[in-house]
């Protein structure tokens, strides 16, 4: 005695399941303005920081010096800005007292205001050279997590070289190396599942919000990232994680797995003719596996008896009973 399914399409909706990592929205590269010896490190892979927070400092003898430089540039023009101002008021009350030439009187306010724009481009200097002082110290634009570092105390850095990488805080993205062919089934961006390997019960819904235009010549996949808002704090920085995709449903032949056989190594199925109840193997393709089914492609037409159990003793010919 045998059970049996009677061939029927249906609407199926095929899952995927992928595994990739959570990865931080948004990575900061930071580096120093200036370049110089690093005489202080004060965070390492892996630490928390918080916005504003000093990760590193140069030796700052350098700039030190352009200050003090600066400074007295700015000095020795102040002096001359004076002197230039008083000599204009002499020339100024004279020259209302007619005891000078009008040329004396423009030469002072000339020399005066030459005197002026010395003392502003000091400032400027002065201001530049502070702002360099400041450059040695390396701070955290965001709070974050340190997630790379590329210098120890001692080694010389450029200007603008990337010496930490911090992954600011907020929602994070799922991670995913898809194949090609699954993107393609998919022109619009699905919804995705989330779950943590270690802990499957830890589980957050995602968006797909970036696939890579580019193919990796290597495996043949594509990088997509998946937008994963209030992601669990169970779901750290690099933490394993699956996503399933539900993809849209579409019109299929779904049949329990029981009812797979194969002929001549290739997958087929038995069939019931509905007036002898003799069986024949009948080759099939397969689109798809998923839990429990078989999603069948080609092989089988809408009203057809299939045996779904008790079908490997079967052979061609054999006429059988079947289970109400």
């Amino acid at each position: 005695m045998v059970r049996s399914v009677e061939v029927k399409q249906s609407d199926y909706a095929p899952s995927t399941s992928l595994t990739g990592v959570i990865a931080a929205r948004t990575l900061n590269n930071l580096s120093f303005q200036v370049g110089g010896r690093v005489a202080e490190r004060s965070v390492d892979i892996g630490q928390r920081v918080t916005k504003g927070q000093v990760l590193a400092r140069l030796d700052p003898q350098e700039q030190q010096s352009d200050v003090r430089a600066a400074q007295a540039s700015l000095y020795a023009a102040q002096a001359q800005l004076r002197q230039a101002a008083a000599a204009f008021d002499r020339q100024k009350t004279l020259l209302a007292q007619g005891f000078t030439t009008r040329r004396d009187y423009d030469q002072a306010d000339q020399a005066q205001r030459v005197a002026q724009s010395g003392v502003e481009s000091a400032q400027s200097q002065m201001s530049n050279a502070e702002d360099r002082l400041t450059y040695t110290e390396l701070k955290a634009s965001a709070d974050g997590v340190v997630t790379a570092r590329t210098i120890e105390v001692g080694q010389v850095v450029q200007a603008a070289q990337t010496v930490f990488t911090v992954a600011e805080d907020g929602d994070r993205d799922a991670v995913f190396n898809v194949d090609e062919a699954l993107v393609a089934r998919n022109p619009v961006a699905p919804d995705v599942m989330i779950a943590l390997i270690s802990d499957p019960r830890i589980k957050a819904p995602g968006q797909v919000r970036e696939v890579s235009p580019a193919v990796d010549p290597a495996s043949g996949s594509i990088r997509v990232k998946v937008r994963v808002p209030n992601t669990p704090i169970e779901m750290p920085l690099g933490a394993a994680i699956s996503g399933t995709i539900v993809s849209k449903p579409q019109p299929a032949i779904v049949l329990p797995w029981q009812a797979l056989m194969s002929d001549a190594g290739q997958p087929a199925v038995w069939t019931i003719d509905p007036a002898t109840k003799a069986v024949a193997l009948a080759a099939i393709e397969i689109q798809s596996f998923a839990s429990g089914v078989v999603v069948v492609a080609r092989g089988l037409e809408v009203g057809q008896s299939v045996v779904a159990q008790g079908g490997q003793l079967l052979s061609p010919g054999q006429m059988v009973e079947v289970a109400p």
